[in-house]
């Protein structure tokens, strides 16, 4: 057969074209499959667009206390700053995306990757079909073709979950890809949901002039981080100006009139806001739907194909990474369950030497790319009492950090939590200005099992942000230098 190979991949986000590349680097011959457009959701619906408008909205932020950095505004009142404009900001985040689209076909080819377009349906036996498909620009990819594999990689990604009280219209209830698509900008929205997809638009749509109100079912924002962590964020939300509402719930949506009307039930009983538009910000849920898992017989389970540690699913051949396998839904968490799945099939074809570790979903670096950012890894504090540690915890704030002085943003903190008894990193928590590029620093160290006390003895260089980390460990032993 022509279109035979070792490995298939059906999908090409993260997971997806990275695995193609590491299958290509241990001697497999590969090709990947995708309906839409290289790069997946990630690149070009998802996180990269998304964090360009975030710099857009950071940008816009700076530019309102632009006198505090020792700049005089014309008029002197700061009244001829330059405004937002909406539609440009969004087609600078689209031009982002396309260049990132790019740059993964160059790997593709780079990496004599075979990529068909089109939708890719399994036929059992190894065998895939493809059709055409429609991308998000509304153009017609592929050519019909059936393709072989002796191992075939699901790798299909999710998709914006929909709750009946939430009926996603793309007009006046929209989800995440239409948030950062379109290029009119409300005068007023309720963001429904306090994960990273809530609080990161919250950011983007109140820096652009939108009048934000989140609305969170859980007690606090960013429920899954340190409470610590979500009580700080709060802080800087409320003192921006954006409303919050946790501890309740949106009921019904009315969108019978010019905008909407929102119920939202709270302890204190219903509200209703009207607003412009409302985003559904609940959640993702796996694409397990359209391309023949059933009646193949791989097993799923509400949005979740089911696999082992090496990501076997129960029909042979067959294997599942990324969100399609459940959460953590994160394109790194993807794209590292990509490289042990092929590295795992290439040992088992006899192109590798050494079957590869399990991905250890205790040390996955949690990022949310608000500001201020937030990057976390390992237990919270109640996490780790619940597990049974006896704990100690320390915390350096960015008052007492020089750089952040400097730069002007003193916001947020580092804290640290570790087991009293052998030192071990049991989780570290930062909000701050740049903390999804400091969490790195912990994930390795975990990974080597360092102790605290090696990261405190550790120097950092300063005057930087990263010394709070040093510092926090320090104030876990009550030895805090700084603060």
């Amino acid at each position: 057969m022509a279109n035979a190979y070792d490995v298939l991949i059906i999908g090409s986000g993260p997971g997806g074209y990275e695995t193609a590349i590491r299958a290509h680097q241990l001697g497999l011959s590969v090709a990947i499959v995708e309906k839409n457009k290289l790069g997946g959701v990630c690149l070009n619906i998802g996180c990269i667009p998304t964090k360009a408008l975030l710099k857009s909205a950071e940008v816009a932020s700076q530019l309102s206390h632009i006198t505090d950095y020792g700049f005089t505004m014309p008029g002197g009142d700061g009244a001829s700053l330059p405004q937002p404009d909406f539609a440009a900001v969004v087609q600078r985040s689209r031009g982002v995306a396309d260049k990132m689209n790019k740059g993964v076909q160059f790997l593709m080819k780079k990496n004599k990757v075979d990529v068909f377009m089109g939708k890719a349906t399994l036929l059992g036996g190894g065998k895939v079909s493809i059709e055409p498909s429609e991308t998000i620009d509304g153009e017609t990819v592929g050519e019909a073709a059936e393709i072989e594999a002796k191992a075939i990689i699901v790798a299909t990604g999710a998709r914006a979950r929909e709750i009946p009280t939430l009926p996603v219209d793309d007009v006046k209830i929209i989800d995440y890809k239409q948030a950062m698509l379109q290029t009119e900008r409300p005068d007023s929205m309720v963001i429904v949901g306090a994960g990273a997809i809530g609080v990161e638009f919250a950011y983007v749509y109140h820096h652009m002039g939108t009048e934000v109100t989140i609305v969170e079912m859980q007690d606090r924002l960013v429920p899954v981080e340190d409470q610590a962590v979500s009580k700080e964020l709060a802080r800087a939300y409320k003192k921006m100006g954006v409303t919050i509402m946790t501890g309740a719930q949106v009921t019904n949506v009315d969108t019978s009139g010019d905008g909407c009307a929102v119920t939202v039930q709270t302890a204190k009983g219903d509200q209703t806001l009207q607003v412009d538009q409302v985003l559904s910000a609940v959640g993702v849920v796996g694409n397990v739907e359209g391309f023949g898992l059933d009646e193949v017989g791989v097993e799923h389970d509400r949005g979740a194909i089911k696999v082992d540690t090496m990501y076997r699913t129960n029909v042979d051949g067959i294997y599942a990474i990324g969100d399609v396998i459940g959460g953590p839904w994160l394109a790194h968490v993807a794209s590292h369950e990509g490289i042990v799945c092929v590295e795992n099939i290439a040992h088992e074809m006899g192109k590798a030497e050494h079957a590869p570790h399990a991905v250890d979903y205790l040390n996955v670096p949690g990022c949310t790319y608000c500001v201020p950012q937030i990057g976390s890894v390992g237990y919270t504090e109640a996490k780790a009492k619940e597990a049974g540690f006896d704990v100690l915890t320390g915390t350096f704030p960015f008052t007492a950090s020089g750089k952040a002085a400097a730069i002007g943003d003193t916001t947020g903190f580092v804290k640290v939590v570790v087991d009293k008894k052998y030192g071990e990193v049991l989780g570290t928590h930062i909000i701050c200005h740049d903390a999804t590029e400091m969490i790195a620093e912990i994930v390795t160290a975990r990974a080597l099992e360092t102790t605290a006390t090696e990261i405190m003895e550790a120097m950092h260089p300063h005057p930087t942000l990263s010394e709070a980390v040093m510092e926090a460990f320090r104030d876990a032993y009550g030895q805090a230098i700084n603060a």
